[in-house]
C-alpha cells in the first residue's frame, strides 16, 4: 500500500464515534475560578493603594499635633515601603496569571502550587504590617488619650492593657487574614484542586 491509498483510507474513515477526551473539559473549567483570583487581584492593588494614600493623610484627618508628624512620617516611609516590596511580588503573580493558559496537565499544578504560593505571601505580608499596626494604634491612643501613657511603664494595669493590645491586634489581624485570604483567593483555588483531583481519579 503507497502514501496515496493511505490517504484515501484516511479520508474515508468514519469520525462519527470521535471524542475529544473528558479531561479537557475539566481543565477548561478551571479557568473560571482562575479569571476570579484574577479579577480579585486587581481589585486588591486598587483597594491597597487607596489605603496608603488615605493612611498619609491621616494626621490631616484627625488633627494630629505638628510635633508628632515627623515621627509618624517615618513610621509611614517604612509602612509604604513594605507595602510596595508585598504589592510589587502580587503585580508579578498577577501579570503571571495574564499570560497562563491552562490546556495541560503540568500547567493545571504548576497554576494552583503558584496560587498557593502566593496566598502565603500575601499572608506574610499582612502580619509583617501587624507592628505597624500596633505602632500606629499606640500613637493614636498617646495623642488621643495622654493620660494613659503619663503612668509608671511599670505600672500593672499600663502592662496589662498594653499587653492586651498587642495580642488581640496579633490575633485579629491573624484571623482577618485567614478569612480573606480564604474568601478571596482560597475557595478559588480549592475549586482549581478539585479540577486536579478529578483528573487524578482518570
Amino acid at each position: 500500500m503507497d502514501f496515496n491509498d493511505i490517504q484515501s483510507a484516511w479520508k474515508n474513515e468514519k469520525t462519527e464515534n470521535v471524542t475529544l477526551p473528558t479531561h479537557l473539559d475539566k481543565i477548561n473549567s478551571a479557568n473560571m475560578p482562575l479569571e476570579k483570583i484574577k479579577k480579585n487581584l486587581k481589585n486588591e492593588f486598587f483597594y491597597q493603594i487607596i489605603s496608603i494614600v488615605f493612611i498619609g493623610f491621616m494626621p490631616y484627618v484627625y488633627d494630629i499635633p505638628a510635633n508628632a508628624f515627623a515621627p509618624f512620617y517615618l513610621l509611614f516611609s517604612i509602612f509604604t515601603a513594605v507595602c510596595i516590596y508585598y504589592l510589587a511580588k502580587l503585580f508579578v503573580f498577577y501579570k503571571r496569571l495574564g499570560t497562563t493558559s491552562l490546556n495541560t496537565k503540568d500547567n493545571l499544578y504548576e497554576t494552583y502550587f503558584d496560587i498557593r504560593l502566593n496566598m502565603e505571601i500575601y499572608k506574610t505580608f499582612g502580619f509583617a504590617l501587624i507592628p505597624f499596626v500596633i505602632l500606629f494604634l499606640f500613637g493614636f491612643m498617646h495623642y488621643n488619650v495622654p493620660e494613659f501613657f503619663t503612668k509608671e511603664l511599670n505600672n500593672v494595669p499600663f502592662m496589662v492593657t498594653t499587653f492586651s493590645i498587642v495580642i488581640f491586634s496579633i490575633l485579629f489581624m491573624g484571623l482577618a487574614l485567614e478569612w480573606w485570604v480564604h474568601f478571596f483567593y482560597g475557595k478559588y483555588a480549592k475549586e482549581i484542586r478539585k479540577v486536579i483531583d478529578e483528573l487524578k481519579e482518570e
